[in-house]
């Protein structure tokens, strides 16, 4: 296992040199999380005061969007596109003939995208205190929002080299990231779930995105931590996290 480790440090720090270098493919990640903030506080903001809608716990309606942008930036994980360019360049392949471990091969490039998951999470967090937010559960509460939010990150970001694995193009890699936007739009985004339709109600009861928004939005509105929500977002990305180990192991072992 520290043998394991310890790989995966290497090559993580590879990738993270990589995205040092490369700072303009982060521009993406902040930009469109931080406008969907606006657009969407600017359109409803009026309609749900913080002085007189309960669910907002007295503050903005900012507060309530917040999980939405955070989980939207850690969405965009560039994972899957750098190891297609390894793919290409042929990389890969000289990994794979090595007596490296492949769960390393894995979780290398997935050290680096729980880093920028973290310092994105962060920045918005920052970017949304003047717009009425603040975190009620205090310092607990950021730490919470940072490490559900990167493992998120880490999650999303394994089943999208898994496409790169498979599809070997960027072009497929950059499409499977679109899919967490009707994943999105099946959650209670906009208001709780006790205010949706039933059929939305439904929709976002099966969607596992739900309970990561509501586990992250729990330390934000709450000063005391709803542990079953927050327990019930971590339980989502444990077992998915498992899923997608080894999904990619499976797919390097079989990789062709």
């Amino acid at each position: 296992m520290s043998n394991t480790m310890s790989q995966s440090w290497l090559l993580g720090r590879r990738a993270l040199l990589e995205a040092v270098r490369t700072p303009e493919s982060t521009i993406p990640t902040f930009f469109i999380p931080l406008f969907f903030l606006v657009v969407n506080v600017g359109q409803a903001g009026r309609i749900f005061p913080g002085s007189s809608t309960e669910f907002l716990h007295g503050q903005g309606y900012a507060a309530f969007q917040l999980p939405v942008s955070v989980l939207l930036a850690a969405s965009f994980g560039s994972a899957g596109l750098y190891l297609v360019e390894d793919i290409v360049g042929g990389y890969f392949d000289k990994l794979r003939a090595t007596p490296i471990s492949r769960s390393a091969i894995v979780l290398g490039r997935l050290f680096t995208e729980a880093v920028k998951g973290a310092v994105v999470t962060l920045v918005i967090i920052v970017v949304a205190l003047p717009f009425d937010v603040h975190i009620a559960a205090g310092p607990l509460g950021w730490v919470l929002i940072i490490v559900l939010t990167s493992a998120w990150c880490v999650v999303f970001s394994g089943f999208l080299q898994l496409i790169a694995m498979k599809s070997r193009n960027a072009a497929a890699t950059q499409s499977g990231s679109m899919v967490f936007f009707p994943l999105m739009f099946l959650t209670p985004n906009f208001v709780p779930r006790d205010l949706l339709t039933t059929p939305m109600q439904w929709a976002a009861k099966f969607n596992p995105v739900t309970y990561l928004m509501e586990a992250i939005r729990s330390p934000i509105l709450e000063s005391d931590v709803d542990w079953a929500v927050v327990g019930k977002g971590f339980l989502i990305v444990a077992v998915l996290g498992a899923l997608m180990l080894w999904a990619n192991v499976s797919a390097i072992r079989t990789y062709d």
